[in-house]
């Protein structure tokens, strides 16, 4: 067996959006408000505010510790038969994200939990030049019942970038 009978054919992708925004404040709330019009333009207006959510989470996450000047950073999304795939690139490659616990008082450090607990998958992939961070949604079908998500104040959970879980 080789090494391409291995691995699974990509599902198809169904659609496709990316765009690069300049590395400035106003560009999270621009990426935000995209991201809730194309998930219910695509048929899934249940999942538009998760994504806005997790869009501005790795949009902020981009601008504060991936921007360089002159450069700007990308956001894609990718919808699938099963997944809706939200990816920010910058070009800051040898600053990597780490899944920390921010303490009470601090005013920042808590996006990658934000994304963590509410993704059902995220990850860092390499690139040529910089990095892409990214989160996936399941898509649930019409007929399953889905409850309303608890949060807890107990500490997040340790989880390895790229790891699912169900929600």
């Amino acid at each position: 067996m080789t090494a391409a009978e291995q691995l699974p054919a990509p599902e198809p992708v169904l659609r496709q959006d990316r765009l690069d925004y300049t590395p400035t404040t106003r560009s999270v709330s621009l990426c935000r408000h995209r991201a809730a019009r194309l998930v219910a333009q695509w048929g899934h207006p249940d999942l538009a505010a998760d994504a806005a959510l997790l869009v501005s989470e790795l949009a902020t996450n981009a601008l504060l510790h991936g921007s360089l000047r002159g450069r700007h950073f990308r956001v894609e999304f990718s919808l699938t038969a099963t997944a809706l795939r939200i990816a920010v690139s910058d070009p800051r490659g040898e600053r990597l994200p780490v899944l920390r616990e921010a303490e009470d008082d601090e005013c920042y450090g808590r996006g990658l939990t934000v994304v963590a607990r509410l993704a059902d998958g995220w990850g860092v992939e390499p690139r040529t030049v910089g990095k892409t961070v990214f989160a996936e949604l399941a898509l649930r079908k019409p007929d399953m019942a889905v409850g309303p998500r608890v949060l807890h104040a107990s500490p997040p959970r340790t989880r390895t970038a790229g790891a699912t879980t169900p929600r």
